[in-house]
């Protein structure tokens, strides 16, 4: 970092603490101010009534473009008790704790990650590495863009320097690398698993054979690494069918072979032309499984699990369900396929069978299980389609913006083994989240197009908050587009179909000519005549 960090983050530590005791008669002061590269602006304030019991006030009007700057920091008075229901007799100091938070990442998942620490009670401060535009200028964290997320050491020394007491990674590259390994090590409590227990996500091998041994339900299959053997089997067995790439493909590692040629094809991509690289060097053949998907997570600390809140993905990329897989175009919470029945069902049967088999493997797990489910057209009965080691994107838009639980306090409570005696609170209500892609994702996209009116966007509806997934700023100050998915548009409601009407208000009144978004996120929730609207 500059050497001008420290006392940068000395007085944002001071202004953040100040603000929070004295936050009633912040509330009342119709002025904050942002800090931007040592300088102090006043600016305009909208009043918005938060999520959850929350209240913020946040600049939004009248202050100068910020620009490349590295720092930025909002003041945002607040009024908030923390949620999370901890055993206080185990606990007595849990509420007073406060917290300097890294986050390690910067998409979409990631900003929500943050908007839902720094509004938590007991935390004093969000970092984010590297972090995109949307999240520094948001106030949500200060990015640190120079930090190399992959290299430990320096990991640990910026966390040592700015005593950070509690690191979340993200993303699965870091994971499988074993950043969580050398953080725990070094004694800083880290919110992600281990390079080992990675591997549930890491390896779709390693993943089907946890599932063999335990008996945990999920497709048949098989895994190859001739390729004529591969295709022969696929023959053999006759489309649909389903062909993996083994290791981590960004989401794309996928095909889903309505015919055996187009399968055979997927083979030769990636064990021939190895358009994957090494995580395309072993594949899994597998059944094809009819039914909904449907997404689950759970909280893990080595040893006991809760689940979050239900959600549900939208892969495909084009309206209906069609199109290649993406790494998900707009989700909504809760997800009505999910019956609390299933979601007893999927914990018994999927997720605490998983634990307690990685921890008999020697590898408990410390993090988010994220089990991606078909929910059987025949039987009604979940399986496991795959395993993700990390919370969802964009699920976790939606869980975020829902949850209601001092989140500093819960993630601390995973890394201590504690999770037994915590419980979440949650809005009630629905959310839901729709992706803006680059045009062309999720092939070849153009980089660089300039996104506008994404403040008005957020003003057009109660309860909108747009994450960024995607961007930075221009020469001009203006957002661009960085990435394929770019944008996640969030918006919460009394029911579905409020925050279906919420979400699209505000994707429609973004200026971003280059990006694309499906219209019928939702849409086996909703009636047919809520989707037409947006049609």
């Amino acid at each position: 970092m500059a050497s001008s960090s420290a006392s940068t983050l000395s007085a944002s530590l001071k202004l953040n603490s100040h603000l929070y005791r004295s936050s009633r008669s912040c509330f009342s002061n119709y002025n904050t101010c942002c800090w931007s590269s040592g300088s102090w602006y006043s600016g305009h304030v909208s009043l918005r009534i938060g999520w959850s019991s929350s209240r913020h006030l946040e600049s939004a009007r009248g202050v100068p473009s910020l620009g490349n700057s590295q720092f930025v920091f909002k003041c945002v008075g607040r009024v908030l008790e923390p949620s999370v229901s901890i055993d206080s007799s185990q606990n007595n100091n849990a509420s007073d704790e406060r917290v300097v938070v890294l986050v390690i990442g910067g998409g979409g998942r990631e900003h929500a990650l943050c908007f839902a620490l720094q509004r938590s009670p007991s935390c004093q401060a969000v970092f984010c590495a590297p972090g995109n535009a949307g999240i520094s200028s948001s106030g949500d964290a200060t990015c640190v863009s120079d930090l190399d997320v992959l290299d430990s050491t320096s990991v640990i020394s910026f966390c040592l320097k700015q005593g950070i007491g509690l690191v979340v990674v993200g993303p699965e590259a870091p994971l499988v690398s074993g950043l969580a390994n050398d953080l725990v090590k070094a004694g800083i409590p880290t919110f992600g698993p281990s390079s080992e227990a990675a591997a549930l996500e890491g390896s779709k091998n390693f993943m089907k054979n946890l599932c063999d041994k335990y008996g945990i339900p999920t497709a048949k299959y098989k895994t190859f690494t001739d390729p004529s053997s591969a295709k022969l089997y696929i023959k053999e067995q006759g489309a649909p069918i389903v062909v993996k790439a083994d290791g981590l493909a960004a989401g794309k590692g996928v095909i889903v072979a309505m015919a055996v040629e187009e399968a055979c094809e997927a083979v030769d991509s990636m064990l021939v032309e190895g358009v994957f690289g090494s995580a395309g060097c072993k594949v899994i053949i597998e059944e094809y499984l009819e039914g909904e998907e449907a997404s689950f997570f759970a909280l893990v600390d080595g040893e006991n699990a809760i689940a979050l809140e239900s959600a549900q993905d939208h892969k495909r990329v084009g309206d209906g369900d069609t199109g290649p897989n993406t790494g998900g175009m707009g989700a909504y919470s809760p997800a009505p396929v999910l019956t609390q029945e299933l979601q007893s069902l999927v914990m018994q049967s999927i997720i605490l069978p998983t634990v307690k088999g990685m921890a008999a493997e020697g590898c408990k797990f410390v993090g988010v299980l994220y089990a991606g489910l078909m929910i059987e057209k025949k039987s009604g009965m979940p399986k496991l389609i795959e395993y993700n080691v990390r919370f969802g994107d964009p699920e976790c838009q939606v869980l975020m913006v829902r949850l209601e639980s001092d989140l500093v306090q819960v993630l601390l409570s995973a890394c201590r083994g504690e999770l037994s005696r915590v419980t979440l609170d949650w809005s009630p209500g629905s959310a839901m989240v729709v992706v803006m892609a680059s045009n062309g994702y999720p092939g070849t996209y153009e980089k660089g197009s300039v996104i506008q009116n994404l403040e008005e966007a957020e003003l057009v509806a109660p309860s909108v908050k747009i994450f960024h997934a995607g961007t930075a700023f221009d020469s001009d100050g203006n957002f661009i587009a960085t990435g394929g998915r770019v944008l996640g548009v969030t918006a919460k409601g009394r029911n579905l179909e409020e925050a279906h009407e919420r979400a699209y208000q505000a994707v429609e009144a973004i200026n971003w000519p280059g990006g694309f978004y499906r219209h019928d996120i939702g849409w086996r929730a909703l009636p047919k005549k809520q989707l037409a609207k947006h049609n």
